[in-house]
């Protein structure tokens, strides 16, 4: 768990219990009046790339691909392993757990066709990349 000094140094926004289970630290930020909310800094994810945000009480992945953005449920709907840590090829994500498959842009397991993943609008802005989670 991060200690205080940690936290401080990450942002002065935040408190020690703003922290998700994972460590994760939560977004703080209010979100504008369309409910977007900042997840990570554009420099911060290059094309092939992917990273892991909590925002709000949502555990996103963002993934850039391509040159596009996607954003899905970051727990794999198999066993919950961690998707933005898997393989990135043809616009789908792999598992790195147990190799289950899904589409970036739908959320939708490969094998089977359903959609596992919940996916959220995605968008990049004056060198910020935002999610709307709601």
């Amino acid at each position: 768990m991060p200690t205080v000094t940690q936290a401080i140094i990450l942002s002065p926004i935040v408190q020690p219990d703003q922290f998700s289970h994972t460590g994760q630290q939560k977004t703080m930020i209010n979100a504008d009046r369309e409910g977007w909310l900042p997840a990570v800094a554009s420099d911060q994810l290059a094309d092939g790339s992917a990273t892991e945000c909590v925002i709000g009480d949502h555990i996103v992945a963002i993934f850039r691909s391509e040159g596009d953005l996607y954003a899905l449920d970051a727990m794999c709907a198999h066993q919950g392993g961690p998707i933005a840590k898997g393989t990135v090829a043809d616009k789908c994500v792999t598992c790195p757990w147990h190799g289950w498959q899904y589409e970036l842009a739908t959320g939708v397991q490969t094998i089977h066709r359903q959609k596992l993943l919940n996916c959220y609008p995605v968008r990049e802005c004056g060198g910020q990349i935002y999610v709307r989670v709601n």
